[in-house]
């Protein structure tokens, strides 16, 4: 049935019996379920051009009971769609509840569809289900004419491995418009992915909207010029670029995403990645060291040196733009939506070990050196965070000078740092840039778009495997999850975007979703075979992906400049 990712179990019940979906078929949505419903009314019924009228979920059980047929051409003539939340489901011999709400059982036959989910997310995601098997024309946003809609009699059962199935979007070194941004919602729905992890600061751009401190959008927002292909590149786009999302904007976002079982989780980056921040208020940077207010929003890629300074004021700042972003993305609504990522990656120490303020700062608290300086700024968060009900997740290097006690690690510069935080009890989500970092090339071809860093192809991404043998029992249940990252640099536009993205992000959501084969050896060939299928839904849903015999000519980018590495990536 070509589904990705693929599911747990799916097999026909019928080699050739279809259902087919006519304007009488209903959609019959039992408590917990109506949010799934409005979603396939929307989605599916604007590329069908069906109805699909609401109906009493016990009216089309009792008549399913009294095997009481419809009447001709009425509601239910052609069969209902029932949507129905099990906290009790379970699947494949596992005891009740075991699955989770995320599990679902999708059972389709002569009378119509069955659609069980252990929770409304189950619900939801086999109804992504229900859309791959209707065709990829079924991710149209119209009809394209007259056609029979059919799905085959089948049963599909099907959880998810990983709680946590997230894809980083940098927007702060390319902005995307709160339209693309909404596009890449769906799109992660459609692949089962379920946490949107926002990088919304860095020192080319500040990028979401905080009140008591206008400067931060006002001027940080937007650069006077960009570095065009790698920091070594000597061509440079004089355009002002820039953009930021007002607080109306990410509640939206925020609210868009819950109603596709997706949390939004924002990331603030400190005490690095900052000059941004530094350019709207000067103070806020070592003023002793370096003339801050002679800083702009950076233009160029890399670490910039300039970083927070050490300060209360600074934590006082830094408070009330979290105040903020508590409000903007809320606790509760979700399983992840505790959690607030606060960077904490590339935080060069120059400026702290030649200020003077910063080492009186570093013996007032009694810390050892620079790392731990380091550590101080993520602890105090750590534990702001905590004593609002919050959870802070950070980058690896909040490992360095001591990890603060609640944190949960985004282990990005490899396994290392996953596997020391997990064994040491914490939670960690697994993104080594080796195999994840979508922004890296996927050939070694010379027309390949201003190619970065080492060759990770479709297959590389399929094969990654997200918990090392390292990590067993206790320690290994402690990686809730994984994710893969895009960063921006390069990808000067939508477009751009969508090359680097997909088809890989299809392979890494079967990472993420589907359990390991008993063989534990994943089969590349027949992921191959059913992308054939997904490639047309990718085209239906106008993705402009990298094809797999290599990019297009207006995907290709002669003349600028990248940063191809050699050889297989470290694994480390």
């Amino acid at each position: 049935m070509d589904l990705i990712p693929a599911p747990r179990s799916a097999a026909r019940t019928s080699d050739t019996a279809t259902f087919a979906l006519g304007q009488g078929t209903v959609l019959a949505a039992g408590e917990g379920a109506e949010g799934v419903a409005r979603w396939l009314r929307a989605e599916i019924g604007a590329a069908t051009g069906l109805p699909l009228a609401p109906a009493d979920p016990a009216a089309a059980d009792a008549a399913d009971a009294a095997d009481a047929p419809a009447p001709t051409g009425g509601p239910g003539a052609d069969g209902v769609i029932r949507l129905t939340v099990d906290p009790a489901l379970a699947l494949a011999g596992r005891p009740a509840g075991a699955a989770g709400a995320e599990a679902y059982r999708l059972e389709i036959g002569p009378g119509g569809v069955r659609l069980t989910g252990g929770g409304p997310a189950g619900v939801f995601w086999g109804a992504q289900t229900l859309r791959q098997l209707l065709g990829p024309q079924a991710y149209r946003t119209a009809p394209l004419g007259e056609r029979t809609w059919e799905l085959p009699h089948c049963r599909v059962e099907d959880a998810p491995r990983f709680g946590w199935r997230g894809f980083m979007l940098d927007v702060s070194r390319h902005f995307l418009t709160k339209r693309e941004v909404l596009r890449h919602l769906d799109l992660m729905a459609a692949h089962k992915l379920n946490v949107l992890h926002f990088h919304l600061t860095d020192d080319q751009g500040w990028r979401i909207e905080i009140k008591r401190h206008p400067k931060l959008t006002e001027d940080a927002s937007w650069r006077p010029r960009t570095k065009v292909g790698h920091r070594a590149s000597d061509i440079w786009d004089e355009r002002p670029h820039g953009g930021f999302y007002t607080q109306d904007d990410l509640r939206e976002i925020v609210a868009y995403a819950a109603a596709r079982h997706i949390t939004v989780v924002p990331e603030i980056d400190i005490p690095g990645h900052s000059q941004a921040a530094i350019h709207a208020y000067p103070w806020l940077g070592n003023t002793d060291v370096v003339d801050t207010a002679a800083l702009d929003v950076w233009g160029d890629w890399g670490v910039s040196e300039n970083v927070l300074a050490p300060t209360e004021e600074v934590l006082r700042f830094y408070e009330g733009v979290f105040e903020e972003v508590l409000d903007i993305f809320p606790a509760g609504i979700a399983e992840y939506s505790a959690f607030v990522h606060v960077g904490g990656d590339e935080c060069p120490k120059h400026q702290w070990k030649s200020s003077p303020a910063a080492q009186a700062r570093i013996r007032e608290l009694g810390l050892a050196d620079e790392d731990e300086l380091q550590s101080w700024f993520i602890r105090h968060f750590d534990r702001w965070l905590a004593d609002r009900g919050r959870r802070l997740i950070g980058w690896d290097e909040i490992l360095e000078g001591g990890l603060a006690d609640g944190a949960t690690v985004s282990s990005w510069r490899g396994y290392a740092g996953g596997i020391a935080a997990a064994r040491a009890g914490h939670d960690v989500v697994m993104c080594p840039e080796q195999q994840v970092y979508l922004n890296y090339r996927e050939s070694g071809a010379p027309d390949e778009p201003v190619p970065i860093a080492q060759v990770r192809t479709l297959e590389d991404v399929y094969r990654f495997e997200p918990v090392p043998p390292q990590l067993e029992g206790p320690a290994a249940e402690h990686v809730i999850g994984t994710q893969a990252n895009v960063w921006s640099e390069v990808l000067e536009s939508p477009q751009r975007f969508d090359y680097q993205v997909y088809p890989r992000l299809a392979a890494f959501a079967e990472v993420a979703w589907s359990a390991l084969p008993p063989s534990a050896e994943r089969d590349f060939a027949g992921f191959s075979a059913r992308m054939e299928e997904h490639y047309a839904r990718l085209d239906a849903l106008g993705v402009d992906y990298r094809p797999p015999g290599g990019p297009r000519p207006w995907q290709r980018r002669p003349g600028v400049l990248g940063r191809p590495i050699e050889g297989p990536p470290p694994i480390v």
